[in-house]
Formats: structure tokens, sequence, C-alpha cells
């Protein structure tokens, strides 16, 4: 061989050398990699998978983020998984403390703006990608939150149902009220609390398509006088001189951002009638520290996950009082599940309408989120809380 093909030689095993040491970091569980024809074992035991490298994922990146970096590499088909994506996720994220994480680098990804133009631009970038898009995935209710598996044998449908009922349930709706969603989606929960509570029903959302979708539904149920859905920020409503019975929200504090989370709870405060109920139901992290470059940059752009502990305190700050606290998460890895798998069966359409770069992120977005649930990485929590104290409320709990 020649000089120059000596040293790339040598330059090639210095970087394999270099993954398979970075890989080495994660051996709780027993995993093979697949490297230039070569394979190596990792951890003790019975392999459980195998990460299969087609091209070099490159050591600045490692050190940078272990998670945009195997996540980018996986996008882009250098690498892939022999075996059960879900599963190999689950053990890389069981050992997410040993991920290398360089906050000052990645600044711009880990701190995006939390203004309200800017904002507005990160939900439009998730949630307009078209009606046709989330159709062929979701269920027909077109949720995109946690469902509530109340019967082993629920489908996706039933069990989205299920939780905006049981939602309607914990609200103590009765006929007449008015009920405020932040962040509606394509309106199906005001529709239902309309159709079922003869109540009056606000929504706003961020998302175009959203409220394209949300207006087709309303003139469909002739509910144009009972449901309004309205194209604006939920800091803009006070001005609007609106005041309501009920309030909820599902699967949007994700998006306020940490130095918003004040106002949000002043705002709904505001917008709460005294002794009104407010439902908050959301994402959870374990702490206040931001560290999702992947998700961030590719999925959720500007997503932050509250802690429970300073939901709660800003809550008693805007004079909210808890009534009650439930975790879903193990509701939310069966309900990320169901999306992964109708997922995997329009690989096809979706790669025809996009590329296939664009499918895998979906896979890894789905699979990952569900993952993470499962193993308790992240939480879901229904925060139920009155404005002030109610005490003419059952004193058990009715739902």
């Amino acid at each position: 061989p020649s000089r120059r093909e000596i040293f790339l030689m040598h330059f090639q095993k210095l970087m394999d050398d270099f993954l398979l040491h970075y890989l080495n970091h994660f051996d709780k569980h027993c995993f093979n990699v697949k490297l230039h024809d070569r394979e190596y074992t990792i951890g003790q035991g019975e392999p459980e998978f195998t990460v299969v490298v087609h091209k070099d994922v490159p050591k600045k990146e490692l050190l940078e983020s272990t998670q945009l970096a195997l996540g980018e590499a996986y996008m882009r088909g250098d690498i892939e998984i022999e075996g059960d994506l879900f599963h190999m996720l689950c053990t890389f994220l069981e050992q997410a403390d040993r991920f290398s994480l360089d906050r000052k680098g990645l600044r711009n990804i880990l701190y995006m703006s939390e203004k309200k133009k800017d904002q507005a631009k990160e939900v439009s970038s998730h949630y307009d990608l078209g009606n046709e898009f989330y159709k062929l995935w979701l269920d027909p209710t077109m949720s995109y939150s946690c469902a509530y598996f109340k019967h082993e044998d629920d489908t996706l449908e039933q069990a989205q149902r299920n939780k905006v009922d049981y939602i309607l349930e914990k609200l103590y709706l009765k006929k007449g009220m008015t009920l405020l969603d932040i962040g509606c989606g394509w309106g199906f929960l005001l529709i239902e609390a309309a159709k079922k509570y003869g109540v009056k029903g606000y929504g706003c959302t961020l998302s175009k398509e959203q409220w394209k979708k949300g207006q087709e539904r309303i003139k469909a149920e002739g509910l144009e006088g009972q449901v309004q859905i309205e194209l604006v920020d939920y800091r803009d409503l006070e001005d609007k001189g609106l005041i309501f019975d009920r309030i909820v929200s599902v699967g949007m504090m994700e998006h306020v951002g940490r130095s918003n989370y004040a106002t949000y709870m002043e705002t709904a405060n505001h917008l709460l009638k005294d002794g009104g109920i407010f439902l908050l139901h959301t994402i959870t992290g374990h702490d206040e520290v931001v560290s999702e470059p992947w998700i961030r940059k590719y999925i959720f752009p500007g997503g932050t996950l509250p802690s429970l502990r300073e939901l709660i305190s800003h809550a008693y700050d805007a004079d909210f009082r808890v009534l009650d606290v439930e975790s879903l998460r193990r509701h939310y890895y069966r309900t990320l599940m169901c999306w992964y798998h109708n997922f995997l069966k329009v690989h096809d359409v979706v790669a025809g309408w996009k590329n296939e770069e664009f499918v895998r992120m979906w896979d890894l977005y789905l699979a990952g989120c569900a993952a993470a649930f499962y193993i308790g990485y992240i939480d879901i929590h229904q925060v139920l809380m009155t404005k002030g104290n109610n005490n003419e409320l059952p004193m058990t709990r009715w739902y």
C-alpha cells in the first residue's frame, strides 16, 4: 500500500478505536457493534441488539452531544440498529447520565428565544406539517396527546375518547358554563364538551393547520354559536376582556418556556372566575435542567419540560389551590407505541412526501419518547386546581 493508504488505515483505526471506546461508556446492557466488517461486543452477557456503523461518527460531535451526534447519524443512515429500536433506546436512556453535553457550544439550541413572535414560529414548525400528515397515524379524533387506557383492550381511538371524557369529568362541568382550552389543537375536546355538557367553548392555538381543521369540525357539528377557536396567543386573551368558569390546557405547557411560566399562571388566573377549576395536563421533567438538544433541534424547537415542583410553586404564586395530581406516565408510553406502530405502516407514503431522513427522524422521535416514558426518564401529570378555595365541590374524587 502507498503511504497515503497506510495513513488512512491508521487514521480509520484511531477513529474506530475512539468510537468503540466511547460506546463502552454505555455497558450496562450488552450489545454488538459492527464496524468495517468487524464485530465487537460491549458489556457482559448475551447481546440484546446490534449497532451497525456504516460511516464514522465524528469524535467532536460525540463529545459535544451524545444525543445529537448519534441521533443525526441515525437520521442520515450512518448507523442502523439490528433489533428493536425501542429497546435499544431504553437501554441508552437508562444511562443518560453518561451522555456528553457541551451546553456552551449548543447554547443556540438549548436556550432559544422565548419571545412571542419566535414561539409562534417554533410551534408552527411542528404542528403545521399538515393535517394530512397527522391523519396518517393519529386516531380519527386527531388527538395528539396522552391517551387514557381504562381497559387492556382499548383501541387508541377509545383511549383518546376516554382521556377527553376523564378530563371533562375532572372539570365538573355544568350546562351553560364557559370553558377555555389553551392550546386546543384540532378542537376535539371543546366539541365534546359542548355536545355532552352544553357548555360554551373557546379555544386558542398558534397552528394555522389546527385552526383550519377546527373550523371545519365546528361547522360539521353545527356548533358555530357554541364553540369558537381563534388563532391567537394565550397572552393576548386578557386584552379581550374574557373570563371563564373553567380552563383546560392539554400538552401546551411544554411550549410555554421557563421564562414565561409565571406569566402563564398569572394569565390563567386572570381569565378564570373565583372558585373556577383549572386542569393542566403536561409532560414533566425531573429537574429544571435543559438537556435534550436533538429533540429541540429537530422536533420541538424551544420546547421545555417543566418540573412538577416548579409548576406547583408558580400555581400557588398565582393564587391557585391544588386539588389533585395524577401521573399518566404509562398511558403515554402506550399511546406513543400506538403512534409509532401506526407510523411504521405509512413509511412509504411519508417518504414520498418528505424523504427517508424525515422518516427515520420521526421513528426516532416516537420510539424515543415511548422509551423515555417507559423507563421514567420523563413523566406526565394532570394537575387539578381551583382559583382560590372552593367549598362547593364534592369532598371526594367525583371523577
